[in-house]
């Protein structure tokens, strides 16, 4: 089974390492900052600062993970076609990587700005995921 899905599986490890990394990178940046206090960011930081964007990158793919990743353990569980669970995983996890490099080096307030174009096909990728997992199920 877990041959199968060697592709969703590489592209799950992929999703869990960006969030991996993006910690780091954002732990460093606040580190580096002047006053810095852990666990807490300066109220008046906004877009143009790299501490809040590297922070909110990090926070947005903590708050997506477990919205993707649980599903898409459940597919395999209840034996979603490979092929389509790898593309799905893949699509995520593209996403999610362009969304953090346009959010570390594009500092706008502006909405919709470039990342969020990513960050909507990474949620289209989530629906389509629960969509699949249903149809599986019922």
């Amino acid at each position: 089974m877990i041959e199968s899905y060697w592709w969703t599986m590489t592209g799950l490890w992929v999703i869990l390492l960006t969030v991996f990394v993006q910690n780091f990178i954002a732990a460093a940046a606040h580190g580096k900052s002047d006053h810095a206090v852990p666990g807490k960011l300066d109220d008046g930081l906004s877009h143009e600062s790299f501490v809040f964007r590297s922070h909110r990158t990090f926070h947005n793919s903590l708050e997506n993970l477990s919205v993707f990743v649980l599903p898409a353990l459940l597919a395999i569980f209840v034996g979603v076609e490979a092929a389509l669970l790898a593309a799905l995983v893949w699509t995520y996890a593209s996403a999610r990587l362009i969304h953090m490099v346009l959010y570390y080096v594009i500092a706008t307030e502006k909405n919709p700005s470039p990342r969020s174009y990513f960050f909507l096909a990474g949620w289209l990728a989530t629906a389509a995921l629960y969509v699949v997992v249903a149809m599986q199920l019922f």
